[in-house]
């Protein structure tokens, strides 16, 4: 946990889970493509970000970060329980 300690600054911690939330709607959504769901949520952790903590380099930054974070992370879930029942 260190090693996202060094990238993603403590106050952004809650962007994760919040997006886990908004890609699991989209996922259920049939309307949206799977392709275009990292790109949302990229969008709104960057959105959020700045609306919390004002337009600042470093509210950007760490929404792409928190993005990438959720997006790695789902995967990493995912890939593992999958793995896990074949």
């Amino acid at each position: 946990m260190e090693w996202l300690q060094s990238f993603l600054l403590d106050h952004y911690y809650i962007l994760v889970p919040v997006l886990w939330i908004i890609g699991y709607a989209l996922k259920q959504t049939p309307i949206i493509p799977d392709w275009s769901i990292i790109w949302i949520l990229l969008l709104a952790s960057i959105v959020l970000a700045t609306f919390a903590y004002r337009f600042s380099f470093e509210a950007v930054t760490n929404g792409i970060i928190a993005a990438g974070v959720s997006v790695f992370g789902h995967q990493l879930v995912k890939q593992t329980v999958k793995d896990r029942t074949k």
